[in-house]
């Protein structure tokens, strides 16, 4: 699969692991053309066979049919406004924590979420999926929290959307978790916040995860 992936910082470079694991290819777009381009070598390094890496900028790429945004909130607003008509039909990957100001909550009125203020300016069509703001960078780096797979929750309304990430989860290594409807991305973002609020006071050193055992 030919995949988009804007944002090539800590979560852009997690994901971009994972891509590569899978043996997909990536169009890589940063506001820094140096860390795109630093990015784009070292995903090159760890690229199965099939796999490729390319980078692009925003005003000009030709965007392939799923697209990573791998940016905070609100930047991720802004560049779904900026990419306008040309999200029509994509799957668009949303993975922020819409943190406040404090990083003590979450900045997002209680009855929205990211994803969900994503739709309010994305145009007709795009397909926006709630997936990977549970997971922390150095473990999707790594692929497993303590040997253990990835679990990674996806919430969204376009059935055939959340089937594309998943297998681009399962391809990846990790064990995909269809949460439902994209208004739970809401839950998803507060487990996210918890998530995070817990590493300083149990030493955790962002190496944990969230796993579903059954």
């Amino acid at each position: 699969m030919n995949i988009t992936l804007i944002g090539a910082g800590n979560m852009g470079r997690g994901i971009g692991y994972r891509l590569m694991a899978g043996g997909h290819s990536v169009t890589l777009i940063d506001s820094s053309a140096e860390a795109a381009e630093k990015l784009a070598a070292e995903l090159k390094g760890v690229a199965k066979t099939g796999a490729s890496v390319k980078v692009a900028a925003l005003d000009s790429a030709g965007l392939e049919e799923v697209v990573v945004l791998a940016l905070w909130y609100p930047v991720n607003l802004q560049v779904v406004e900026q990419l306008g008509a040309r999200l029509a039909g994509k799957t668009v990957i949303d993975i922020a924590n819409p943190l406040n100001s404090t990083f003590d909550g979450l900045g997002v009125p209680s009855d929205s979420s990211s994803p969900e203020e994503l739709a309010k300016v994305a145009p007709a069509g795009t397909k926006l999926v709630k997936a990977f703001n549970t997971a922390f960078a150095g473990t999707l780096v790594a692929g497993n929290v303590a040997g253990q797979k990835l679990d990674i929750l996806i919430a969204g309304d376009d059935e055939d959307a959340k089937r594309t990430v998943a297998q681009l989860v399962s391809d990846g290594g990790m064990t995909p978790i269809d949460v439902g409807a994209l208004y739970r991305a809401r839950l998803l973002e507060s487990l996210g916040l918890l998530g995070i609020t817990l590493q300083g006071p149990h030493n955790l050193n962002w190496s944990s995860g969230w796993r579903l055992v059954h």
